[in-house]
């Protein structure tokens, strides 16, 4: 596991550093831009969209959940209130100390790991992994994108749950704007989209102002179809595979939110 520190509600310890050789790597960039990506529109939704996650896959707690690139800990908060017992990965460790702040301030228990989503490695252990809020498809080589959802299927115990949330290709098609502006916490952040290849990633520039200070960064992030999606997870070992347009279980058609798969661990 490649790691630099594991929080939870009372002390931490340190591990291994994690390596910034790639752009979701660099904290500035999530810093900068967490009032653009974490609103209180965000947050309210979480309750729902566990609530959600819970019907698809009938988990129940005190089960043990992997919540793969945790973030602040929305979801990981939920989960905890709940009664489950809750790891979260994440690769910006200012992410981790918000949400290790937010437990303890609800005196919940969270195990919270600062680890590449791709090293991070506890074979067996979880009856449910999330990767929620489009946090995949940021690898420059697709092959990553296998290699990441291998390594969370054998991190769930047998007959384990993978629920995974992404844009997919058809959504992104539909609703595509070229533009966002909005002024959040004292921050001006512009984000412009362009389509890359022929559908194949959706490039982001986005621009941050505040008090003169001004932080650009460019990156891209990979589509899959559902279809695509359905095969990668097959390839990587999953069965049981049912796609979705939203976490309450909404048919994947025309009115869909975002791309959600759920696939489970066979045996």
């Amino acid at each position: 596991m490649s790691c630099r520190s594991s929080w939870n509600t009372g002390p931490w310890r340190k591990t291994e550093p994690v390596e910034p050789t790639e752009w979701f790597a660099d904290e500035t960039f999530w810093e900068a831009f967490a009032p653009f990506m974490f609103d209180d529109t965000r947050w309210m939704l979480a309750e729902t969209e566990v609530e959600g996650i819970c019907r698809l896959t009938g988990i129940e707690a005190p089960a043990e959940v992997l919540d793969l690139c945790c973030g602040v800990g929305r979801h990981s908060l939920v989960f905890a209130r709940k009664g489950f017992r809750v790891t979260g990965v994440d690769i910006t460790a200012s992410y981790l100390e918000a949400a290790r702040e937010s437990a303890m301030a609800e005196g919940l228990e969270l195990t919270l790991i600062h680890a590449d989503a791709r090293r991070f490695a506890q074979p067996g252990s979880f009856a449910l992994c999330v990767n929620l809020g489009a946090s995949f498809g940021y690898f420059s080589d697709p092959n990553e994108d296998l290699a990441l959802l291998r390594r969370c299927r054998k991190n769930l115990a047998p007959r384990g749950f993978l629920v995974l949330e992404t844009i997919g290709k058809e959504t992104a098609a539909r609703s595509f704007v070229p533009e966002e502006y909005i002024v959040r916490d004292g921050w001006e952040v512009r984000a412009q989209y362009s389509i890359v290849g022929e559908w194949e990633k959706l490039g982001n520039r986005w621009t941050a102002r505040k008090d003169g200070t001004t932080i650009e960064r460019q990156f891209e992030i990979r589509l899959y179809s559902a279809l695509e999606l359905r095969m990668l997870l097959s390839r990587a070992g999953f069965g049981n595979i049912r796609i979705f347009g939203n976490l309450a279980g909404s048919p994947y058609d025309q009115d869909a939110d975002m791309l959600v798969a759920t696939a489970q661990v066979q045996g």
